[in-house]
């Protein structure tokens, strides 16, 4: 599938998530901003490449078009039912844009409402919402009727910690957008245990990064039957080019080699986790990881994409495991370009990860910023994203 089209070049795309009760991605946000403020998107062309690189097995799509005049013509354009658009309540005091969502309404289309408070819309406005985006402040409040005369569902935005997240979907939220990530852990953090699960892997990481016999390693992965049957789920997702089904661990290292087998590690390290709450933090962690990989898979270097891959992947671990990185790094061994750019944030991996946090932060200027500081256009940075995303689900389907 191609994620390529001309319109890539005229806009800057950012990547987020809403995250459920069950810290479960519920939904992609992609955001949309055109590189120029005074030129809308081509959406007929923005709206056939979304179809390719979005189809409804994909499953929802909250789309945020930073365009006034993009927004009306995606409405009339009619988009798919499981595209979410988040609408802003200052347009619709025009009548035509009204009635044209209330058309779309009528087909299935979901619409967001976005910075105006619901209670301030006519019952006609709201009628069109399902979901309403509000702040922390409002986390908890009830909203008015909308859609199909139901109240309108809270998506909460702005929430300072994990915590307050937590307290937000439990008063009953639909989801939270973005997941806040909290301080990283300083110095003087508590030390801790590392759990007995991610502590199996680390042993295999570092027997792998020795070189160490098959029979060794399998020797280990026999300690934790659940081991293997993870890194066999990641290694057999659909999409990731492998051209034969891996049956086994010293199967998979005869096929890959000890250099790519520590990708996959890596991932096996978050899983091992055991804590829902860090579900969001493991997801955006696995996303950073596959877009840096891909934001170098032009260069060629095989080597680098591994290592951009585990960086980003272990980006979020000192969140995690509660502990800073220059401590957590003593222990798991991780190329020295990763060290650099998770200890000190230095190094030749340190302005892939700025992409990817930008990217993530869904701000124009910080993308720009970023992609620069790579010299790399902003339409580079979008494909890459694309085929991320893209990856991305083909390992949750694994």
């Amino acid at each position: 599938m191609s994620h390529d089209h001309p319109v890539l070049d005229h806009v800057v795309l950012g990547a987020g998530a809403l995250f459920d009760a069950k810290r479960q991605a519920m939904a992609t946000r992609l955001t949309v901003f055109p590189q120029r403020a005074d030129q809308a998107p081509d959406i007929p062309g923005l709206t056939a490449l979304l179809a390719q690189a979005w189809p409804a097995e994909a499953g929802p799509l909250l789309l945020n078009l930073a365009s006034e005049s993009g927004l009306r013509t995606l409405a009339e354009a009619a988009p798919p039912p499981h595209w979410l658009l988040e609408v802003p309540g200052f347009l619709l005091s025009d009548a035509a844009l009204l009635a044209t969502l209330e058309a779309r309404v009528a087909q299935g289309q979901v619409l967001v409402l976005v910075g105006r408070a619901a209670a301030s819309l006519t019952p006609a406005q709201r009628a069109i919402f399902r979901f309403a985006v509000v702040d922390a402040a409002g986390a908890a409040a009830a909203l008015p009727a909308g859609a199909g005369g139901k109240a309108m569902s809270r998506l909460v935005t702005g929430l300072g910690s994990a915590a307050a997240a937590a307290a937000a979907l439990k008063a009953g939220a639909s989801a939270v957008v973005g997941w806040p990530l909290g301080d990283a852990p300083g110095p003087d953090a508590k030390q801790k245990s590392v759990p007995a699960g991610v502590q199996t892997v680390v042993d295999l990481m570092q027997r792998v990064d020795r070189e160490e016999s098959a029979d060794r390693l399998e020797a280990v992965v026999r300690t934790d039957p659940s081991l293997a049957f993870r890194l066999m789920r990641y290694l057999n997702s659909p999409g990731f080019g492998l051209s034969v089904e891996i049956s086994s661990f010293r199967h998979a290292l005869m096929i890959l080699g000890y250099q790519r087998l520590k990708r996959w590690l890596a991932l096996l390290v978050t899983s091992a986790i055991d804590d829902p709450d860090l579900k969001p933090l493991m997801f955006l962690a696995v996303r950073r990881g596959l877009l840096m990989e891909e934001l170098a898979r032009p260069g060629g270097d095989e080597t680098l994409r591994n290592e951009l891959f585990i960086c980003g992947v272990f980006s979020l671990l000192d969140r995690m495991l509660a502990q800073p990185f220059p401590r957590l790094l003593g222990s798991i061994p991780v190329p020295p370009a990763v060290q650099q750019a998770l200890a000190d944030d230095s190094g030749p991996c340190a302005p892939f990860l700025a992409v990817a946090r930008a990217v993530e932060s869904e701000s124009v200027h910080e993308v720009r910023e970023a992609a620069a500081l790579l010299m790399l256009a902003v339409g580079d940075v979008n494909r890459a994203l694309l085929r991320a995303l893209a990856s991305e689900r083909s390992l949750t389907a694994g």
